[in-house]
């Protein structure tokens, strides 16, 4: 039995999917679970790309083993020495000990880190450098944080694909269909692939603009990423997705309404402005507690939409402590480029909006906060419909196309 789906004449997809893993790297929640990808190369040299995760290594030497027919495994190209992605090496290297590891200097230096025992093994390449297999010649590109230093890209120059190791990669397990054009992508991929690029890449956009630059400059019939679908059309679709995910700058016009609530009242004043906004005709309106929803689902939102209303009461005279934990995860990925309302609650002395505002303007780039504001005093009264009003003429006006 086998789970191989083949990519082209001579090259098929040998990875496996991991749908008992609940956490990527042990915090970001994975319902659809996620998949491992590695491709297996036949020409006159035998070529995989990258390994797996331990977790599914039986499966991936049982697909390896099928491919091969008895054939010697003579190479593995490692783009990305990740343990989710180097895991199985060793347990290659026992089964075909005449096997040559190709990679960067960087990514050796982190196997012997890993305590993978390559050494005998490496034949270390750098940006640039070729590998002639017989009939398929490749090269390497640098790409550098997208998302470890290590990161070296393989574009086989016979075939036109691009190996681009974590890039343009997703969240969620294939469940058989392989490539990007087998699936509705935009319905069922696209938040996924949000989650996965803005939480693991997210920190890193100058450096994708970089790779987004080299790749434009080579001519690429197919892109086969370590996670998620494989794409060999619309091209165009991800690139775009990349391109503002990279810049920061917004998916869409939108709100996305992020509260935090102790005991009720300010999640009613966000239930309130969304009821508002959605009776005056927008439609791409999202509400989330801050406390109930993992941080990688509001950062995702966050870089998907144009405007974010945070709505939080006073806690201990500073911030409620879950939104200010979702501004330092802000803080911490680079997040810019967005537009702000906020509106605080306090019984005595509330201070959370102001120190929202500072936090925002201080110590992130380029955030601006609208005008419009609201204080509520424990809870939402008839004296507070203008400055809701307000808000509401506001964002209306701010997401126009």
């Amino acid at each position: 039995m086998y789970t191989v789906r083949k990519v082209t004449e001579d090259l098929y997809w040998v990875g496996g999917d991991d749908l008992r893993l609940e956490l990527f790297e042990n915090m970001h929640p994975i319902p659809r679970g996620v998949s491992y990808n590695s491709y297996l190369l036949l020409d006159e040299k035998t070529v995989l790309f990258d390994a797996v995760d331990w977790e599914i290594t039986q499966d991936f030497i049982r697909n390896i083993e099928l491919v091969l027919d008895g054939r010697p495994l003579d190479y593995l190209i490692v783009n990305h020495m990740e343990p989710d992605h180097c895991g199985s090496i060793e347990e290659l290297i026992i089964r075909y000990p005449k096997i040559k590891i190709i990679s960067s200097e960087k990514s050796f230096m982190l196997m012997h880190q890993f305590n993978y025992h390559v050494d005998g093994h490496e034949d270390q390449v750098q940006e640039g450098d070729t590998r002639n297999f017989g009939k398929h010649t490749v090269t390497f590109v640098a790409a550098p944080m997208v998302h470890w230093p290590e990161v070296l890209m393989t574009y086989d120059i016979t075939s036109g694909i691009l190996f681009s190791a974590d890039a343009f990669g997703s969240f969620g397990a294939l469940g058989g269909a392989l490539f990007a054009d087998e699936v509705n992508f935009d319905r069922d991929w696209i938040d996924d692939a949000r989650r996965y690029y803005t939480n693991i890449v997210g920190k890193y956009g100058p450096f994708v603009q970089s790779a987004l630059q080299k790749a434009g400059t080579i001519d690429i019939k197919m892109i086969c990423p370590l996670h998620g679908p494989v794409w060999r059309k619309d091209f165009g679709y991800l690139l775009d997705k990349y391109d503002k995910w990279s810049r920061y700058e917004p998916e869409e016009k939108g709100v996305v309404i992020i509260f935090g609530s102790m005991y009720g009242n300010t999640q009613f004043a966000a239930q309130a402005l969304a009821t508002r906004l959605c009776d005056r005709g927008m439609t791409n309106v999202k509400v989330y507690d801050v406390s109930s929803t993992h941080i990688s689902y509001l950062i995702s939102e966050t870089f998907r939409a144009s405007n974010i209303v945070l709505a939080c009461p006073t806690f201990n005279l500073g911030i409620y402590p879950p939104m200010k934990n979702y501004l330092i995860d802000l803080q911490a990925l680079n997040v810019q480029n967005r537009t702000f309302t906020l509106i605080e609650n306090g019984s005595w002395a509330p201070k959370s909006g102001a120190l929202m505002a500072e936090f925002l303007e201080e110590e992130l780039k380029r955030m601006t906060v609208m005008d419009e504001t609201m204080s509520i005093n424990s809870s939402l009264k008839e004296i507070d419909e203008p400055d809701l009003d307000s808000i509401v003429e506001a964002l209306l006006e701010a997401v126009k196309e």
